[in-house]
């Protein structure tokens, strides 16, 4: 029986949770945008709260490590890093695509075989996106993909692909495939992190706290301004 404190923080969506052996004792969300800086403290400091007045020692702190937002995941990773530090606990670090994956797989039934491809929106026609089987194999490596009316053409020949996470919608308008399912309204959440952050327990699989870093899959740029001169 592990206790785990879960951070997100990979969208537009903050959130965290405190689990214990399947069970979600505390959650916090907020789904208004970009704040995580100005939230994430509070929830942290909720459910720490939460977890002293039970006399619940925490195992291990779960963070989600990306693809995702740049900013977001830099806030949530520095977040887990000081509490894996001060409280002296191990640091789970869970790959957003396949936390994405796992909502889809508990929220539906599958009779057949087939692959999902979670999409976390990278700007432009841009995706951020891997293939998994119903096992959660990687079947297409996680890596940025710009989309056009090709994309995942081996995949769609041979499986239905279920597409969905916020980089999905411009995915509908250009794969048109028979095979290709779309799934609405799946976001990266704290909850769900449950499954793979108590996989990692029991594995052992923890990533190094001062060293590690977010799954960016591409470099950050920045606009340099133009001279005026």
């Amino acid at each position: 029986m592990a206790n785990i404190l879960n951070i997100e923080t990979s969208t537009d969506v903050c959130s965290v949770a405190l689990t214990c052996d399947g069970e979600v004792l505390e959650h916090h969300e907020n789904y208004e945008g970009q704040n995580h800086a100005q939230v994430l403290s509070s929830f942290i400091e909720s459910v720490m709260k939460y977890a002293t007045s039970r006399e619940i020692k925490l195992d291990a702190v779960a963070v989600s490590l990306g693809p995702g937002s740049y900013t977001g995941l830099r806030i949530g990773l520095s977040e887990a890093k000081g509490l894996c530090f001060g409280l002296n606990v191990p640091l789970i670090g869970i790959n957003t695509l396949k936390l994405l994956t796992v909502e889809v797989m508990f929220r539906h039934f599958f009779e057949e075989e087939i692959y999902f491809a979670p999409m976390i929106d990278a700007r432009r026609k841009e995706v951020y996106t891997a293939v998994y089987d119903n096992a959660l194999r990687e079947v297409m490596p996680a890596q940025p993909l710009i989309l056009d009316e090709n994309s995942y053409a081996e995949f769609l020949a041979t499986h239905k692909v279920a597409f969905f996470g916020n980089g999905s919608d411009k995915a509908r308008d250009i794969i048109s495939h028979q095979n290709a399912i779309f799934f609405e309204g799946v976001k990266p959440v704290a909850l769900t992190m449950l499954a793979l952050a108590e996989k990692a327990v029991r594995e052992n699989d923890y990533i190094d706290v001062a060293y590690s870093t977010p799954l960016y899959l591409k470099e950050y740029q920045t606009t340099v301004p133009k001279s005026k001169i």
